[in-house]
């Protein structure tokens, strides 16, 4: 992987970690301003006050992810990443939950040399379905 691969890694990495320990406010600055986010298939939410409150609400599960792999490719200041995950949780109930999907994520480079999500679809494998 080049340098400009490992740090969009990296950024996607940190958001991951954030949201597994629940960190909203490092969830949140691991995106651009106006970032969409695709929870359900179709539906991008990209306004910052829905975002929060939907990764708030999905971080109560207490998720935690692993990635079967990452594939990362960079053009200029932009990077796609596409990554399948696994996800285990606990619901209100207690009843343990999991899950599966395929990321497909758009980062850009920031002028401070990090990278930003721009665009997250963690349920890019909805168009594998039959």
């Amino acid at each position: 992987m080049t340098n400009a691969q490992k740090a969009a890694l990296t950024a996607v990495e940190q958001m991951t970690s954030a949201f597994q320990n629940g960190d909203i406010d490092g969830v949140m600055q691991s995106y651009e301003p106006n970032a969409a986010v695709v929870f359900e298939p179709g539906k991008p939410i990209n306004d910052a006050a829905q975002l929060r409150a939907m990764f708030a609400a999905m971080a109560e599960f207490k998720p935690q992810f692993t990635y079967s792999g990452h594939d990362v490719h960079v053009a200029g200041d932009i990077a796609l990443h596409i990554a399948p995950w696994n996800m285990i949780g606990t619901g209100p109930d207690g009843e343990k939950i999991k899950e599966t999907g395929l990321s497909v994520s758009v980062l850009r480079k920031q002028a401070d040399g990090t990278w930003k999500l721009v665009i997250d679809d963690p349920n890019g494998s909805h168009l594998m379905a039959d």
